[in-house]
């Protein structure tokens, strides 16, 4: 999990999204216990319902799920379920705004496919 909060997200969705993370990164798999939300809370030196309320959120999105006394735990399909979810996610924020962008550039497929091509090609060099 990272150290710092960015503070142009609330913290709770950045709680999640550290989690999700972890789930994406194999760090957490299906069925394996999370840190719990008092260490979450102790960790980052944040109020404890800042903590619940992020945990909560992957609760009510299926990802993780509770086991009475025992805690949170990762739910099956939840890796699956992140994807899908940030799949969408990339479209919306990225993909339709470049393409607007492009349309109004008047650039066409070629010269988008191009320009990412070089850019991959830059990073690889």
């Amino acid at each position: 999990m990272k150290s710092s909060f960015d503070e142009g997200q609330p913290i709770f969705l950045q709680i999640a999204e550290m989690i999700e993370d972890d789930i994406l990164s194999g760090t957490y798999q299906e069925e394996d216990q999370i840190i719990s939300t008092t260490q979450i809370s102790k960790t980052f030196q944040i109020n404890p319902a800042t903590a619940v309320k992020g945990v909560a959120l992957l609760v009510n999105e299926g990802i993780l799920y509770k086991k009475r006394g025992l805690g949170m735990y990762v739910a099956e399909g939840a890796k699956e379920l992140i994807m899908n979810k940030r799949k969408d996610r990339f479209y919306n924020d990225f993909v339709v705004k470049l393409l607007d962008e492009a349309s109004k550039l008047g650039l066409t497929k070629k010269d988008i496919v191009r320009m990412i091509e070089q850019d991959i090609k830059e990073m690889n060099d």
